[in-house]
């Protein structure tokens, strides 16, 4: 298992990290709709919670994947069934997904995440063996993985008093890790391929967003929902979507990742960018429910649990890239605003439908300073 190049030509995704991907789909699709649930069922604090922890099963086990297979993706038979091992670790994550969101009952999504973790040391201890300069780096990662999920295990045998104390200190035992592990000799990541794989998932959680609208419209339509209301709210949520697409691939991430320091505080980052991505399509299905007169929530909350996904997505993708703008004095200000805006959306008589023409203005007003500085 030699190390690839960080300056390796055409560097793109291959076929097995797509599949791996696919697979992580359903993960993410389980925690929005069991998210949903929650929210409708009125139980907001509850729900946020419970996603928060279990999207940081989903998120974290990817992004380790990803950082791993840019520097030794040797694509050989045991690289490949390794990575089978953590797929079906995965889709055990998933089925345990509504279970750990609903009833705090984090025993299936706890197994699945171990499965996948445990399959990553065995990764981790071939590049020790396979890169003598890097050595020390790969064991680092192999222990410290190996002895976080000690203590994942052991906190099902605890009483629940201590979850969301022992699920705190756990995770930043794992946010650790890599911190730790390449303090001395940093692994060879490709930052192009770091960025196209980052811009998959994130396509993976908006189109996510798109299907949860999809099926909730569907349900509308079988109950006879007023078809005014529900036009404005697909409207908006395709405007949002469309907008938050544009928004995340119209800066160069490749340029950000140019040390360790910052390919960290980017990579992080992202758990609240591709949270929030899927939370906003968890929050349009809610609001299509609620329109047709299903849940327990008042208008404002359905409203809420629009916007503020919205507004942490453009909050979080403008703190993660505004420095490749080029406008940066006005992008400094043209986001904020546009955040405040959206924000604001949530007392609107027509949310959905106004923070999707708020995003939509954004991404004008982006392309018209971009176009006038470039004339100029």
């Amino acid at each position: 298992m030699v190390a690839r190049r960080a300056d390796e030509q055409h560097r793109a995704s291959t076929m097995l990290e797509l599949f791996f991907d696919l697979c992580f789909v359903a993960a993410v699709a389980q925690a929005a709709s069991a998210f949903e649930h929650e929210l409708a069922a009125g139980r907001v604090g509850h729900g946020v919670l419970g996603y928060a922890m279990v999207f940081f099963a989903i998120w974290w086990a990817w992004m380790n994947f990803t950082w791993f297979a840019s520097a030794y993706d040797t694509d050989d038979v045991p690289y490949r069934l390794l990575t089978f091992v953590q797929i079906t670790g995965a889709l055990v994550l998933a089925a345990g997904a509504s279970e750990a969101l609903e009833h705090e009952d984090f025993t299936v999504i706890t197994w699945g995440y171990v499965i996948m973790r445990l399959a990553m040391v065995t990764q981790w201890l071939r590049a020790a063996r396979s890169d003598p300069e890097r050595r020390h780096t790969c064991l680092a990662y192999a222990a410290g993985i190996f002895v976080v999920q000690i203590g994942w295990v052991v906190r099902l045998a605890l009483p629940d008093s201590t979850g969301l104390l022992t699920f705190a200190i756990l995770v930043v035992a794992e946010i650790a890790v890599p911190a730790l592990a390449e303090r001395k000799t940093t692994t060879t990541w490709h930052p192009h391929h770091i960025a196209e794989r980052y811009g998959l998932f994130t396509l993976i959680v908006l189109g996510e967003s798109i299907t949860a609208a999809t099926n909730a419209v569907r349900t509308a339509l079988d109950t006879h929902a007023a078809l005014g209301d529900l036009a404005a709210l697909v409207a908006g949520g395709l405007l949002t979507v469309f907008a938050l697409w544009w928004l995340y691939f119209a800066q160069s991430a490749p340029q950000l990742l140019t040390s360790l320091r910052t390919a960290l505080l980017w990579g992080y980052g992202h758990y609240l960018v591709f949270a929030s991505a899927a939370a906003v399509g968890a929050g349009l299905a809610l609001n299509v429910a609620h329109t047709a007169g299903h849940g327990h929530i008042t208008d404002l909350t359905a409203a809420a649990v629009y916007t503020v996904p919205v507004a942490v997505f453009i909050t979080l993708v403008w703190l993660l890239h505004h420095r490749t703008a080029g406008l940066r004095r006005t992008a400094d200000v043209l986001h904020p605003l546009a955040v405040l805006a959206v924000l604001a959306a949530t007392f609107a008589p027509s949310p959905i439908l106004t923070t999707g023409i708020v995003t939509a203005l954004l991404i004008a007003a982006t392309l018209f300073l971009a176009s006038r500085e470039r004339r100029g």
